[in-house]
């Protein structure tokens, strides 16, 4: 299964960043590969949780795959958990983590972890996918860096 982790120090609050993060229908704006994404339920959950389902559609040239998954917004604790349902995947988690460290400034934790249902399938999008991975704590830092007028360097 491929993993990936990283964590950045960004001169934006928690708060903001888990908004920015939360914000799926913006993904095509600027998540690599993201070409569309809608969500198809959202749900006010009793512990004061968001859930939603959505499709996502990622493209490179001439691949193209949708999945689908579940999304958890907890915004009490700052946390976002992924969690696959359908599509080329045999596995999917993904998770976000917002740490404040001032009023200004977070940590971001992200980890992700998958793997495609087809062997072929993971040679010929799995070193995309890894590339693309690799650079989504930058893409949501620079959304960041956009949306909320700051420079994020620590």
């Amino acid at each position: 299964m491929r993993q990936f982790r990283t964590a950045r120090r960004v001169r934006h609050a928690a708060a903001e960043m888990f908004d920015l993060v939360a914000d799926v229908e913006r993904y095509p704006q600027f998540v690599p590969l993201c070409e569309s994404l809608r969500v198809r339920k959202r749900t006010e959950n009793p512990d004061r949780t968001v859930t939603l389902v959505a499709d996502m559609t990622v493209a490179y040239k001439v691949m193209r795959e949708t999945f689908v998954s579940r999304v958890t917004l907890d915004r009490a604790n700052q946390t976002i958990r992924v969690e696959y349902l359908d599509g080329p995947f045999s596995h999917l988690d993904n998770r976000w983590t917002f740490v404040p460290i001032s009023e200004q400034a977070c940590d971001v934790n992200f980890f992700i972890a998958y793997e495609f249902r087809s062997r072929m399938l993971g040679l010929l999008m799995g070193a995309m996918f890894d590339a693309a991975f690799r650079r989504f704590a930058e893409a949501f830092e620079r959304r960041a860096d956009v949306v909320y007028a700051r420079v994020s360097t620590p």
